[in-house]
């Protein structure tokens, strides 16, 4: 896949501008913006980025492989692929489900993937992505902000990153290969092994994570042996 890529100065969001100055444009197409005045995670999350510091950007193409119910696939995808392009920090690189990426328990990347649906086929998907680089200070009160620099004791080349994990993401979607797909991502998966603190609305409890099921939902095991099942923002780390 050849994307074209379009850097702006400064937008409210590259999804917004995706949706609407990109939608006469054909093909892939990737917006970076050098600052975001309402750059947004899931929900009602925002973002925090400095300007020219990080890379906010938003990805969007025609995903022709993939059926409306297979959606969660796009966030696996994606997930693995940044995984991939900060592989070569020296500290561990994790996807918290769904689809934060962190280092260590520091949180480095937000992702929020926007579907225009056509019965059982995706007509459109946009993919908005905040990476912290090379800022250093964090002054929301976002609980545990990390970047490449912190993390790699370095400024980076905020082209080379972004060039990186297209291609990585390029190569998953020429190669479409589901199951390697979501076997690469459950293995990259935050707390993977070991029992952990989680909340949902009946409190505090440990658990393991058995799994995250093909459409998304996650797994734990409690310490009383229960499977637990939980949609999005139906549970939350305790970090």
């Amino acid at each position: 896949m050849q994307f074209d890529i379009i850097h702006i100065d400064e937008t409210d969001s590259t999804n917004r501008w995706l949706k609407s100055e990109g939608r006469n444009k054909e093909g892939e197409l990737v917006v970076v913006a050098d600052f975001q005045t309402a750059g947004r995670g899931q929900g009602s999350n925002s973002w925090e980025s400095e300007r020219g510091q990080n890379l906010t950007f938003s990805i969007g193409f025609t995903p022709e492989r993939i059926k409306a119910d297979q959606q969660f696939v796009l966030s696996m995808a994606i997930s693995v692929a940044l995984t991939k392009t900060l592989s070569a920090l020296p500290h561990p690189v994790s996807i918290k489900w769904p689809n934060d990426i962190y280092v260590g328990d520091r949180k480095i990347c937000g992702i929020l993937i926007e579907n225009v649906l056509n019965g059982n086929s995706i007509r459109h998907c946009i993919i908005g992505i905040g990476l912290n680089v090379n800022q250093r200070l964090f002054t929301s009160d976002a609980p545990n902000p990390t970047s490449m620099a912190l993390e790699g004791g370095h400024d980076f080349n905020r082209d080379e990153v972004l060039h990186t994990l297209l291609e990585h993401f390029s190569r998953l979607l020429t190669n479409w290969d589901e199951e390697a797909v979501r076997t690469a991502y459950r293995q990259q998966l935050y707390r993977r092994e070991g029992m952990f603190p989680y909340q949902d609305k009946d409190g505090d409890f440990m658990a393991s994570l058995v799994n995250v099921e093909d459409d998304g939902h996650l797994v734990l095991q409690d310490t009383e042996g229960r499977r637990r099942r939980y949609a999005f923002k139906e549970v939350s780390f305790r970090i």
